[in-house]
């Protein structure tokens, strides 16, 4: 049927309407696409001319190239000790992240954490006999933690079947253990070290204690725990040099980027460096340690990079969390090592350290908390509604000068430094296990 002269006007009003928008949504994109062209060129003259102006340096081509060395970070802490205070501290069922939660950043952003774990995973009763809820181990691997050195005072506390225990929990969490094995054939197996590849970087971790609490190993679980004394039941003294290089060797072997030492040594609540960890700290760079981290004796202590050999040194970090109950044991460092290892000569070592200073606060009415110093006391300042007592301010003022003071007052052998203020502070100078 053919259209109404009216229909047929009325379309070819509707086709010539749609032309003219179409030619003018046309001409609206030609002008922006000019705009965005003239942008574009006037975005290039302006980078030519800014980067050409008079003493303005252009990158060099061996700015832009691809990185000379890969670079990764280790982090490290002291002491946990298991004891009834710190259970309480948190919840045996479900964990103890609020105990850990201000310091969990520092442990979680380093490539590689490691603590020292003093005490045992051998269920309830908890606390008191240094047994821990598993919990606090998959709060420790929540936190960052990766290895645990399981080689001190407290390794067979509970017998070897403590130590399989402990072992065996501790991996469940996800983290791996250091120094300690669950039987003879895991020892043997393992032959004393752990490997771990990070960032394209291959460290072997080693683990030895100067003793277990004057407990000896049974027959038949020799080499269960790395030991740094022949003597290691009774007197400290006789350095097993075979010992420990029979560990370090067999790691040398798997050709390792750096070998890593976590050393439980020396004399608790006590000052000195003895005679025996100065034989030992030698006796370990001389055969191609890269680091020596030491812990047990609750106090912060020397660290430093040996200028001959480029191992880097710390003889104690101090206690990460006890109960804190003895002056100079509630401060502490979370150590960070900057482990370079150049991509053309495979060359690998420590360039450069640092240390944020913590501290486990005890006050009343509260939990246990491991808190960071610095950021607590400018907390306490802001007057942030949790914020510590002037106590606890005061005590952390104080332990930031201490903590300095003692990781650098012996950097040239001289004797530690000693305070009235902290009159508390054994100086014993026999070597308690």
């Amino acid at each position: 049927m053919a259209l109404d002269p009216e229909e047929l006007k009325r379309r070819r009003q509707e086709r010539q309407e749609r032309r003219k928008q179409q030619q003018a949504s046309r001409k609206a994109l030609f002008v922006k696409l000019g705009i965005a062209l003239g942008a574009l060129v006037l975005c290039a003259v302006l980078i030519f001319v800014l980067t050409n102006l008079p003493g303005k340096q252009t990158a060099t081509p061996s700015e832009t190239a691809a990185p000379s060395a890969t670079v990764i970070r280790l982090a490290a802490c002291g002491d946990l000790n298991v004891t009834q205070r710190v259970v309480d501290a948190g919840d045996t069922e479900h964990g103890y992240s609020d105990l850990l939660m201000n310091v969990t950043p520092l442990l979680a952003q380093a490539d590689v954490t490691v603590m020292n774990f003093e005490g045992n995973f051998f269920g309830a009763p908890y606390g008191a006999d240094r047994s821990a809820p598993e919990s606090l181990a998959r709060s420790l691997a929540d936190a960052g933690v990766d290895l645990l050195q399981l080689a001190n005072s407290y390794s067979i506390y509970k017998g070897m079947d403590g130590l399989a225990s402990t072992v065996n929990t501790v991996r469940a969490a996800g983290i791996e253990p250091v120094g300690a094995y669950a039987n003879a054939q895991e020892a043997k197996e393992s032959k004393g070290y752990t490997i771990r590849n990070i960032g394209g970087v291959k460290l072997a971790f080693v683990a030895f204690t100067k003793g277990m609490d004057g407990m000896a190993l049974p027959p038949g679980n020799e080499g269960c725990v790395n030991l740094l004394y022949t003597d290691y039941s009774s007197d400290y003294r006789n350095v097993d040099t075979e010992g420990i290089l029979k560990v370090i060797n067999a790691a040398k072997k798997e050709r390792p980027d750096m070998i890593v030492a976590l050393l439980h040594w020396g004399s608790e609540f006590n000052n000195t460096i003895s005679k025996t960890q100065e034989d030992i700290c030698s006796l370990l760079q001389e055969n191609g340690v890269g680091a020596i981290i030491g812990t047990h004796s609750h106090y912060v202590q020397r660290m430093y990079i040996d200028q001959e050999t480029g191992c880097f040194v710390a003889y104690s970090l101090g206690d990460f969390l006890g109960d804190a109950d003895r002056a100079g044991s509630e401060y502490s460092v979370i150590l960070e090592l900057e482990i370079s290892k150049e991509l053309k000569s495979g060359k690998t070592q420590v360039t450069d350290f640092s240390y944020t200073p913590i501290f486990t606060a005890n006050e009343v009415g509260k939990p246990l908390r491991v808190l960071s110093i610095r950021e607590s006391m400018a907390a306490y300042k802001s007057g942030y509604i949790d914020r510590i007592s002037e106590s606890t301010y005061n005590a952390m003022d104080y332990a930031l000068g201490r903590i300095n003071a003692r990781i650098h007052a012996t950097a040239e052998g001289e004797q530690p430094i000693q305070e009235t203020t902290e009159a508390t502070e054994s100086t014993d100078t026999t070597e308690n296990s």
